[in-house]
């Protein structure tokens, strides 16, 4: 799976997107928004977790945090992140590549609302090296996500 299921993705869905694949790990979103020289805002990350037995998807900007208490009083129940391996073998990207575009199996997906305050974000495509630019409009269109609130961006 990993970037070929994001690929085969966009070419059914979204021809018009292109792939990046720069070759160096933009695995982190310090790695990733040195990379592409945006604010780390702008990179979309795909969080894993559980809630009771469902699995879910969170894309939220890279300078957030989330919020357990919006997260329990938005989605029902407790968060639990999942481990590397289970998000693998859920999503079939490795942790660092995780997208909502290409998955191994249909999972809710919800992005936070931070993320409309940019222009373009920039969510990994399934490879520890690979991006695509993107509105959050569109992200969420495609991804077929809600919006939500459930992140904060100060500390702990």
């Amino acid at each position: 799976m990993t970037i070929a299921s994001v690929r085969q993705f966009f070419l059914q869905h979204a021809p018009d997107i292109d792939i990046l694949e720069l070759g160096q790990s933009t695995a982190t979103v310090d790695l990733a928004a040195q990379a592409h020289g945006v604010a780390p805002g702008q990179i979309a990350k795909t969080l894993a977790m559980r809630i009771d037995q469902d699995v879910i998807l969170v894309v939220a900007c890279g300078d957030t945090r989330l919020d357990n208490k919006k997260l329990k009083h938005t989605l029902g129940g407790r968060p639990k992140m999942l481990a590397a391996d289970e998000v693998a073998a859920l999503t079939g990207h490795p942790v660092g590549g995780v997208c909502p575009f290409g998955l191994l199996q249909p999972l809710p997906v919800y992005c936070d609302v931070r993320l409309q305050d940019y222009d373009i974000v920039m969510p990994a495509a399934g490879s520890l090296d690979s991006a695509i630019r993107i509105t959050p409009r569109r992200l969420a269109e495609l991804a077929g996500a809600a919006w939500v609130d459930v992140c904060r961006t100060d500390a702990p």
